[in-house]
């Protein structure tokens, strides 16, 4: 009965092993996604936000693309947020990158591979009287393109 035990056993983690590896494959051939979106919103603490791909909203956020994919930003914020390219090779705009009213969307196609960090300059809020509790957040967005 031991003996079937360890054996047992020897094959549980011959079994992991292989999944293990597998995954970490699996991981290491994903190809970067061709399409993103961004989400730009109004919160109570530090004015505004954005979320990548529907995830946890921050002020500082960072995504991968495959080379020729295209991000969608969408300002769903109580102000204007100008969508500004800081560093990174050329890309192309469709849409307005001011992004100044609710609901407003910009898609950017990214043609070469590297590194390229956005932000943007908002303007005035849309209505008055919203209140926000601490210091304005400074929205960075740091995309790696690669083929």
């Amino acid at each position: 009965m031991k003996r079937q035990s360890i054996v047992l056993l020897a094959l549980a983690v011959a079994g992991l092993v292989v999944a293990a590896s597998a995954l970490a494959g699996a991981q290491q051939s994903a190809k970067p996604a061709k399409a993103a979106t961004v989400l730009i919103r109004h919160q109570l603490h530090n004015c505004h936000a954005w979320s990548v791909n529907g995830g946890s909203y921050a002020a500082v956020q960072s995504l991968t693309l495959a080379r020729g994919g295209t991000i969608t930003f969408t300002n769903n914020d109580v102000m204007p947020q100008g969508l500004v390219k800081l560093s990174g090779a050329p890309v192309l705009f469709a849409g307005n990158k001011a992004l100044n009213k609710p609901g407003a969307v910009v898609r950017v196609t990214f043609s070469k591979t590297g590194s390229y960090v956005f932000g943007t300059k908002p303007g005035e809020d849309y209505t008055k009287g919203i209140k926000t509790i601490g210091e304005d957040n400074v929205l960075r967005l740091v995309v790696t393109v690669s083929s």
